[in-house]
């Protein structure tokens, strides 16, 4: 079984840059790769970024060139740098741990759980 436990995120304003953590407990960090979703009050969840166990990554158009996802398999974690944050990156931050993150079935399940919470004020 995997255990998720991200940071709990921040309020910044527009313009200002938040790191978000996730540390990862399972037998093997290095099997899955990692991902970060997030939904903003009354929208659908999203993916916003991913990494594979490679280190290949994706972002989402609304954060390149903002963001950057990395990993420590040293710590178990997965982070999220956000710069440039902008009002409408308001919301739950959700890591997730899967072979197979772009799976559109997590675009229904992967935002649940506390998550991060980020709140860029305008």
């Amino acid at each position: 079984e995997v255990q998720l436990v991200e940071s709990p995120g921040g309020s910044v304003q527009a313009g200002g840059s938040l790191k978000l953590s996730c540390k990862v407990s399972r037998n093997s960090f290095d099997d899955p790769d990692m991902a970060w979703f997030r939904q903003a009050p009354g929208n659908d969840c999203e993916l916003v970024s991913s990494i594979s166990s490679d280190g290949t990554t994706f972002y989402t158009d609304a954060v390149k060139g903002r963001f950057t996802i990395s990993q420590d398999n040293a710590k178990n974690t997965v982070y999220l740098e956000m710069h440039s944050l902008k009002p409408e990156d308001t919301g739950g931050y959700y890591c997730l741990a899967d072979r197979n993150v772009a799976a559109e079935w997590w675009l229904l399940h992967a935002c649940r759980g506390q998550g991060s919470q980020v709140t860029v004020s305008s």
